[in-house]
Parts: structure tokens; C-alpha cells; sequence
């Protein structure tokens, strides 16, 4: 066979690769699309749904939950984001169903089995994220803001001349898109970082983290994970030390799944015959341990 012919033969089947992930590419955009549109006609009992916790704060205030628009296109691009959000969310079962079709021929029987679990509890992890940002930390966090109004009952302020001026107030008219966009931000933020126990777990059975490597480097993932929570959450104490204890916790709950799957995998390999005690055994030799002294004085 000549190299030409060579070359044609192992073109053939990257064509075919790359026509099946074109095809599972549209098959998951044209879902979401369609998961897009159904949200964009419901989008306001969907977004009178995301200003539960927000409402709820200000209810135990006494203070009417009023959000505004600020501009005559807010309302729109309100929608389109809330579209957005719920289309991802409800087609996301039907694209991890891509992936995993696009990925499932090329692995063997047992890497399926291996890997099939990760699939599955990493859409679980972010649904758990998101309920706990939504349902526990964002009504915290607006408690904390809203704090800061002002209402012009509690004191007057003295203008020039010695005329009593009007009470000062400063209370909160919120805009809806600032609102969403701050929501969104707690629900990805928390949503991502639970997928850290499934992210690291997955780097374990693959060898490419161990639980005494995670232990060893435990300072410098403290730094990081404060960094993180600076980062993806507002200027508030409160919502970065929920975050720093969440991610933390998962932190040691990953070096816990990675010792275990290290403990299965050795198991494993001992039942197979590929691991063998005779390394750590021939340490013990009196022999040997001779052996090294000498080269040590050398």
C-alpha cells in the first residue's frame, strides 16, 4: 500500500469524528434554542420566581418589592437572560446526552462504567450549588445590603438658616436588570463551585491527583479559595465566608473520594496481579539495606 492510500485510510475516520460531533453539536443547539423559547414565553413567572428572596427580605421590612426598569430596552434583555438561563437549564440533560454518545464509542467497558457516574453527578452538583446560593445565601446577602437604607422618620436634618428640612430617606428601588444579573451571578458562582468534589474526584481515578498531593498543597487552596471568593461574589463579609467554608468543606470531601478511589484502584490492581508487594519488601532486607550503606559511604 502506498503512503497516499495510507493517508486516505486514516483520514477517513477523522472525517467521520468530525461529522458526528457537527452532528451533536446542532443536535444540542438546536436544543437549546428550543429550550430558549419556551422560557422566553413564561419568562415573567420566571423572574417573578427569582425575586422571591429579594421580596421576602424586604416583606420582613415592610417595604413593597418594586423592581424597575431604567430603560425602555431593560425589560427585553431581562427576558432574553432569563431565556437564556432556564433554556440552558432545561436542555442540559439532552446535551450531556450528546457528549456522552459522542464519547461512549471510544471508550472501553469499564471507562464507561467509570466514567458515566461523573456524568451524572456533575448536573446533580450544580443543581445543588444553585438551590444553596438561591435559597440560603442570596436572601443573606440582600439582608446585608438592604441594611443600608436610610428612612427619613428616624431623624431630621437641619438646613441653612434654621428651617427644618424635609427627612433625608435613601431606600432601595431596585433595577430588574441589576437584580438578575446579581442573582445569576450568586447561582453560576456556587453552581461551579460545587462541581469541585466531581472535578477532583474524576482527576483522581485518572492518576492525575493523589489525596497526599491535595493534603500537602491544602495552605496554598486556602489562598486560592479566598481569592475565589473575593472574586465571584459581591464586597460583602458574609457571602465570602459562606463561600469560603462551602468551597473548603468540598475541598477536604474531594481529598476524602480521592483516598477512597486510590484505595479502590490499588485493590484492584492487587487482584488483577499488576501490583507488587516484592518493591516495598526488598526494603525490609537486611541485604539490601546493606547494600545502600556502602553506596552511601562511596
Amino acid at each position: 500500500m502506498s503512503t497516499t492510500d495510507e493517508m486516505e485510510d486514516s483520514s477517513a475516520p477523522l472525517i467521520e469524528h468530525l461529522a458526528e460531533l457537527r452532528n451533536r453539536l446542532i443536535h444540542s443547539v438546536v436544543a437549546f434554542l428550543i429550550g430558549m423559547i419556551i422560557c422566553f414565553t413564561v419568562a415573567t413567572p420566571i423572574f417573578n420566581f427569582l425575586t422571591n428572596p429579594l421580596c421576602s427580605v424586604l416583606a420582613e421590612r415592610g417595604q413593597d418589592c418594586d423592581l424597575i426598569f431604567i430603560s425602555p430596552q431593560e425589560g427585553f434583555f431581562v427576558a432574553i437572560k432569563v431565556s437564556l438561563l432556564g433554556g440552558f437549564i432545561l436542555s442540559f440533560p439532552y446535551i450531556g446526552l450528546q457528549m456522552w454518545r459522542f464519547v461512549a464509542p471510544g471508550l472501553y467497558k469499564n471507562e464507561k462504567g467509570a466514567f458515566l457516574p461523573f456524568m451524572i453527578a456533575s448536573p446533580f452538583m450544580f443543581l445543588l450549588g444553585a438551590s444553596f446560593a438561591f435559597f440560603v445565601v442570596t436572601p443573606l446577602a440582600y439582608d446585608f445590603f438592604l441594611g443600608f437604607q436610610q428612612f427619613g422618620g428616624q431623624g431630621e436634618a437641619v438646613a441653612e438658616g434654621g428651617a427644618n428640612a424635609a427627612p433625608l430617606s435613601v431606600v432601595f428601588q431596585g433595577s430588574a436588570q441589576e437584580y438578575l444579573n446579581l442573582t445569576i451571578k450568586f447561582i453560576v458562582a456556587f453552581g461551579l463551585c460545587f462541581q469541585l468534589p466531581v472535578l477532583l474526584t474524576l482527576m483522581g481515578k485518572a492518576g492525575l491527583v493523589s489525596a497526599e498531593g491535595l493534603k500537602s498543597v491544602r495552605k496554598y487552596a486556602v489562598i486560592a479559595i479566598l481569592v475565589l471568593a473575593a472574586l465571584v461574589t459581591p464586597p460583602d463579609v458574609i457571602t465570602q465566608i459562606i463561600l469560603f467554608v462551602v468551597v473548603y468543606g468540598l475541598y477536604e470531601v474531594s481529598i476524602f473520594l480521592v483516598a477512597r478511589v486510590e484505595v479502590k484502584r490499588e485493590a484492584k490492581l492487587r487482584a488483577e496481579g499488576y501490583y507488587d508487594d516484592e518493591d516495598e519488601e526488598e526494603f525490609d532486607d537486611p541485604l539490601m539495606k546493606e547494600f545502600d550503606e556502602d553506596e552511601n559511604e562511596k
